[in-house]
Protein backbone atom coordinates (compact mmCIF):
# COMPACT_ATOMS: atom_id res chain seq x y z
CA UNK A 1 0.00 0.00 0.00
CA UNK A 2 3.06 2.65 1.29
CA UNK A 3 4.65 1.15 -2.33
CA UNK A 4 2.00 3.54 -4.12
CA UNK A 5 2.93 6.34 -2.25
CA UNK A 6 6.94 6.00 -3.13
CA UNK A 7 5.93 6.00 -6.36
CA UNK A 8 4.02 9.41 -5.47
CA UNK A 9 7.82 10.72 -4.35
CA UNK A 10 7.08 10.01 -0.59
CA UNK A 11 10.24 9.57 1.17
CA UNK A 12 8.74 6.29 4.13
CA UNK A 13 11.17 5.11 6.89
CA UNK A 14 9.47 1.99 8.52
CA UNK A 15 10.03 0.90 12.07
CA UNK A 16 11.92 3.41 13.48
CA UNK A 17 12.35 5.54 16.73
CA UNK A 18 13.42 8.63 18.04
CA UNK A 19 16.88 8.84 19.66
CA UNK A 20 17.10 8.23 23.24
CA UNK A 21 12.96 7.12 23.10
CA UNK A 22 12.54 3.65 23.34
CA UNK A 23 9.11 3.00 21.24
CA UNK A 24 8.81 2.45 17.71
CA UNK A 25 7.11 4.43 15.13
CA UNK A 26 5.30 2.16 12.50
CA UNK A 27 6.16 4.84 9.49
CA UNK A 28 7.20 7.98 8.74
CA UNK A 29 6.36 10.02 5.81
CA UNK A 30 7.29 12.76 4.31
CA UNK A 31 5.53 14.45 1.54
CA UNK A 32 7.12 15.13 -2.21
CA UNK A 33 6.77 19.32 -0.99
CA UNK A 34 8.63 18.64 1.55
CA UNK A 35 6.05 21.06 4.18
CA UNK A 36 4.74 17.54 5.70
CA UNK A 37 5.90 14.69 7.59
CA UNK A 38 3.07 11.99 8.68
CA UNK A 39 3.87 9.99 11.99
CA UNK A 40 1.74 6.89 10.91
CA UNK A 41 0.75 4.03 13.69
CA UNK A 42 -1.13 1.13 12.37
CA UNK A 43 -3.28 -0.96 14.28
CA UNK A 44 -5.46 -4.31 14.19
CA UNK A 45 -8.85 -4.20 15.38
CA UNK A 46 -11.32 -6.48 15.82
CA UNK A 47 -13.01 -7.41 12.73
CA UNK A 48 -16.39 -8.31 13.85
CA UNK A 49 -16.44 -4.28 15.46
CA UNK A 50 -16.65 -1.06 14.14
CA UNK A 51 -14.47 1.52 15.16
CA UNK A 52 -16.27 4.93 15.62
CA UNK A 53 -16.46 8.74 17.43
CA UNK A 54 -18.37 8.11 20.48
CA UNK A 55 -18.51 11.60 22.71
CA UNK A 56 -15.36 12.71 21.36
CA UNK A 57 -13.81 9.13 22.17
CA UNK A 58 -12.24 6.59 19.52
CA UNK A 59 -13.97 3.31 20.55
CA UNK A 60 -13.90 -0.18 18.98
CA UNK A 61 -17.31 -1.94 19.15
CA UNK A 62 -18.17 -1.13 22.96
CA UNK A 63 -14.18 -0.54 23.73
CA UNK A 64 -12.57 2.73 24.28
CA UNK A 65 -9.20 2.95 22.22
CA UNK A 66 -8.67 6.47 22.24
CA UNK A 67 -5.70 5.79 24.30
CA UNK A 68 -4.21 5.14 20.59
CA UNK A 69 -5.36 7.78 19.22
CA UNK A 70 -3.49 10.06 22.03
CA UNK A 71 -0.04 7.93 21.59
CA UNK A 72 0.12 9.05 17.62
CA UNK A 73 -0.44 12.19 18.96
CA UNK A 74 2.18 12.31 21.32
CA UNK A 75 4.69 10.86 18.64
CA UNK A 76 4.02 13.28 16.65
CA UNK A 77 4.73 16.06 18.84
CA UNK A 78 8.25 14.48 19.51
CA UNK A 79 8.94 13.85 16.24
CA UNK A 80 8.09 17.50 15.58
CA UNK A 81 10.39 19.01 18.54
CA UNK A 82 13.19 16.60 17.48
CA UNK A 83 12.76 17.77 13.96
CA UNK A 84 12.63 21.28 14.73
CA UNK A 85 11.92 22.25 11.00
CA UNK A 86 9.87 25.38 10.90
CA UNK A 87 7.11 25.33 7.78
CA UNK A 88 7.10 21.39 8.15
CA UNK A 89 3.76 19.92 9.71
CA UNK A 90 3.67 17.11 11.61
CA UNK A 91 0.72 15.22 11.19
CA UNK A 92 -0.47 11.90 13.62
CA UNK A 93 -2.40 9.36 11.50
CA UNK A 94 -3.52 6.36 12.73
CA UNK A 95 -4.76 3.54 10.27
CA UNK A 96 -7.00 0.66 11.43
CA UNK A 97 -6.86 -3.00 9.63
CA UNK A 98 -9.72 -5.49 10.70
CA UNK A 99 -12.66 -3.43 12.02
CA UNK A 100 -14.50 -1.51 9.53
CA UNK A 101 -14.31 2.87 10.48
CA UNK A 102 -17.64 4.09 10.62
CA UNK A 103 -17.57 6.44 7.05
CA UNK A 104 -14.01 5.63 6.17
CA UNK A 105 -12.18 8.32 8.22
CA UNK A 106 -12.35 9.70 11.66
CA UNK A 107 -11.24 13.22 13.23
CA UNK A 108 -10.38 12.87 17.08
CA UNK A 109 -9.35 15.30 19.48
CA UNK A 110 -6.92 14.48 21.92
CA UNK A 111 -5.42 17.36 24.68
CA UNK A 112 -1.79 18.70 23.64
CA UNK A 113 -2.56 18.31 19.78
CA UNK A 114 -4.21 21.07 18.10
CA UNK A 115 -5.48 19.65 15.12
CA UNK A 116 -7.41 16.36 14.26
CA UNK A 117 -5.68 12.92 14.72
CA UNK A 118 -7.01 10.76 11.95
CA UNK A 119 -8.22 7.58 12.37
CA UNK A 120 -8.57 5.47 8.83
CA UNK A 121 -9.39 2.45 7.09
CA UNK A 122 -6.61 1.36 4.57
CA UNK A 123 -8.56 1.90 1.46
CA UNK A 124 -8.82 5.71 2.71
CA UNK A 125 -5.11 6.10 3.19
CA UNK A 126 -4.01 6.47 -0.44
CA UNK A 127 -7.05 8.94 -1.06
CA UNK A 128 -6.31 10.94 2.02
CA UNK A 129 -2.30 11.65 1.36
CA UNK A 130 -3.29 12.18 -2.05
CA UNK A 131 -4.89 15.31 -1.00
CA UNK A 132 -1.98 16.77 0.16
CA UNK A 133 -0.75 19.98 -1.44
CA UNK A 134 0.97 18.86 -5.45
CA UNK A 135 3.29 20.63 -5.79
CA UNK A 136 6.75 18.70 -6.11
CA UNK A 137 9.62 19.99 -4.34
CA UNK A 138 12.39 17.18 -4.53
CA UNK A 139 15.19 19.36 -3.09
CA UNK A 140 12.72 20.67 0.17
CA UNK A 141 11.64 16.71 0.39
CA UNK A 142 15.28 15.57 0.41
CA UNK A 143 16.22 18.10 3.06
CA UNK A 144 13.10 16.87 4.81
CA UNK A 145 14.26 13.27 4.55
CA UNK A 146 17.33 13.70 5.58
CA UNK A 147 16.52 15.44 8.69
CA UNK A 148 14.13 12.52 9.54
CA UNK A 149 16.62 10.40 8.94
CA UNK A 150 19.17 12.06 11.52
CA UNK A 151 16.66 12.14 13.96
CA UNK A 152 15.47 8.85 13.64
CA UNK A 153 17.49 5.23 14.10
CA UNK A 154 15.70 1.48 12.90
CA UNK A 155 13.96 0.38 15.92
CA UNK A 156 15.29 -2.88 17.62
CA UNK A 157 13.29 -4.74 20.31
CA UNK A 158 14.31 -3.61 23.99
CA UNK A 159 16.29 -6.17 25.70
Amino acid sequence: MLTALEARGWVIRHDVRLRGRRFNLDHVLCSPCGTAVVVLDTKNWHRGRSTSLVNGRVRCGTEDRHSQVEKVAGYARLVGQALGLPGVAVWPLLVVHGSPVVGGHLEARVSGWAGPVYVLGPDRLLPTLAGAPKASNPRRAATVAVRVDSVLLPYTEPG
